[in-house]
């Protein structure tokens, strides 16, 4: 044996299967650096159940590549699991990003969609840029996810953004490993991507004026809400409302339009400092404000503050959020002095109350006609909605109050395995949930079961879910309640959406609530809970209506320890809309007298 072949150093060879939120995070390039900087050979490419890996070196060099993977991933990236295998060897002498592999029946998580990242901030914002205010631009730490995905694996092709070729600046930077660009499906520029523009609400149907495109737009969009009008702007996950959060005569334009009587807008501030002049914010509430999820926060508004006073009439508390596009961005940071006050933006959601948020053009110009003055608009289109998500912080704890845009598709993590199960929730602040093994994919919220319009949503984000994880239902869960319209609707569907073995459940409604505050402080159900449900109303086992509830129960059935005395419900179920009945009622039980 000769001394030169001594020293060489064998060759192992691995093959790596790669799950968790592991696509359209940049993890394929994060995965070419590491193996090019380990001196490794041979290739990393996604596949419907994630991201595959191939590599081959010598064995230091692959403890040290399996090393990087787990210690240093992309910001975005979440990995639940890396299986690793030896295989036989192929003295490859290259290291590349292969084909795209399509699985019928397998499953990858996907990323929500998060706010821009601090570097195409930089880019937008810098004259020199080639992306210098242009409202779309993104990388793969940042932008639009969930909301244009059609199917998985996560590419291009298989978004909404496959209707807008890439110019060959974008098409270099996608296919450069070393770019932060690379393979980010959304990438594009002014040259080739998504346009914005403005529109009138006097103009005809879906009419444009050419010299409205781009920064036009904005500007014709901040002139409307500076002198006190209200725009629609098509943001990532839907239509916002738009108006000067300092404006009293716009905000009660705004609420006599939107028959919203005192229920409390959010507020969008252009920066952080900008929130902070308006509410108390402490460290656990800024780490909120300023994440990559961007939810609205509920804050304690300070004393002395100049917003109006229609924003949360009577109420100490408002809901704030950061810029987390770059068109918001560019709408809050004018570039004509005259503009530079819109520094507050009431943005409230684009829809009539207890619908889903508009998401469409036609749609938005159809039904936002007699709420906005104007539209600022653009065309990468929305495949699915996903409204802004709410957060409280109580005692350093997140209390999610609308789990939806920033948090969704993201999986709960559960404490044992399931088999397919479709859950549709119930009526009010609807959403459902898909699950599959140990993971719970709670959906974005939808609005009211209780139109047509967010039953449409429904079905379509049901697809979608079943589609994204390949998750066939063998049970589909429902409230007991047998006027709800989730739950018509999962008996009407039965034989024709799903399986000819797929059963139904029916669940009681406050059996639900503990349960699932049982999955999420991951309790495997080997012992029973005292679980207290106050959350309002539910269908009992008994016909009656439940409300305030302490049962002791675990996943499989309850024991209905003790509960609030029944009284009369004035009208049923509007009682819980019209909580003075409730009250009247309680005083008629009790003999007590009221005045008219």
């Amino acid at each position: 044996m000769s001394a030169e072949s001594r020293q060489r150093p064998v060759l192992q060879r691995l093959r790596l299967e790669i799950r968790g939120v592991v696509q359209g995070v940049g993890f394929r390039p994060f995965v070419y650096t590491c193996a090019k900087s380990c001196g490794l050979n041979g290739f990393v490419g996604n596949e419907s159940s994630g991201v595959f890996v191939e590599v081959e070196g010598a064995e230091a060099n692959l403890r040290e590549f399996q090393k990087l993977l787990r210690e240093n991933p992309p910001p975005l990236s979440h990995i639940t699991s890396i299986e690793s295998k030896k295989i036989a060897t192929k003295f490859e002498n290259d290291f590349h990003i292969a084909k795209s592999e399509t699985q019928t029946d397998k499953n990858t998580l996907v990323s929500p969609d998060v706010s821009v990242c601090d570097d195409c901030l930089h880019e937008l914002f810098d004259e020199n840029d080639r992306r210098f205010r242009y409202p779309f631009i993104n990388c793969t730490n940042c932008g639009t996810r969930f909301t244009i995905i059609k199917d998985i694996p996560y590419d291009r092709p298989k978004t909404t953004m496959s209707i807008f070729q890439m110019c060959k600046s974008c098409q270099s930077e996608y296919d450069n490993p070393l770019s932060r660009r690379f393979h980010a499906q959304p990438n594009a520029c002014q040259e080739c991507g998504a346009r914005v523009w403005f529109q009138d609400k006097l103009a005809s149907g879906s009419e444009r004026v050419d010299n409205n495109f781009g920064e036009d737009a904005i500007l014709a969009a901040q002139k409307v809400l500076c002198s006190g009008g209200i725009v629609a702007v098509k943001g990532i996950g839907g239509f916002h409302l738009a108006c000067d959060a300092r404006n009293d005569t716009a905000l009660l334009t705004l609420r006599e339009r939107k028959g919203r009587v005192d229920k409390p807008f959010a507020v969008m501030c252009r920066d952080l400092a900008t929130a902070e002049s308006l509410v108390e914010i402490n460290e656990a509430e800024r780490k909120l404000l300023v994440g990559k999820e961007r939810p609205i926060v509920l804050l304690k508004k300070k004393a002395e503050n100049d917003l109006s006073e229609f924003v949360a009439p009577g109420n100490k508390f408002l809901g704030v959020m950061l810029p987390y596009s770059p068109l918001h961005h560019l709408l809050l940071n004018s570039i004509k002095e005259k503009f530079r006050f819109l520094g507050v933006l009431v943005m409230t959601s684009g829809n009539f109350s207890n619908e889903p948020i508009i998401k469409d053009n036609n749609e938005a110009l159809e039904k936002l006609l007699h709420l906005a003055d104007a539209f600022l608009l653009h065309d990468r289109d929305i495949f699915i909605q996903c409204d802004d998500s709410v957060i409280r912080v109580f005692e350093n704890y997140e209390l999610p109050i609308r789990r939806s845009r920033g948090y969704a598709p993201f999986p709960v993590q559960l404490p044992f395995k399931l088999p397919p199960v479709l859950a549709v929730g119930g009526e009010l602040k609807a959403t459902f949930c898909i699950a599959k093994d140990e993971f719970a994919f709670m959906s974005q919220h939808l609005g009211d079961m209780e139109n047509l319009e967010t039953l449409r949503a429904f079905e379509k984000s049901v697809g979608q879910m079943r589609k994204l994880f390949r998750i066939e239902p063998e049970i589909v869960a429902f409230d007991k309640h047998p006027n709800y319209l989730s739950a018509r609707w999962a008996k009407d569907n039965l034989t024709r959406a799903f399986q000819p073995e797929t059963r139904l459940v029916a669940v009681q409604h406050h059996h639900a609530h503990i349960a699932s505050v049982m999955a999420e402080n991951g309790l495997d159900g080997a012992e029973r809970v005292i679980g207290f449900a106050f959350d309002g109303t539910g269908y009992g086992d008994d016909s009656a209506i439940w409300g305030g509830e302490v049962l002791l129960a675990d996943y499989c059935g309850f024991q209905r320890a003790a509960h609030l005395r029944y009284f009369p419900l004035a009208g049923g179920d509007v009682s819980v809309k019209k909580p003075y009945r409730v009250a009247l009622a309680h005083l008629w039980q009790a003999g007590i007298d009221w005045n008219q």
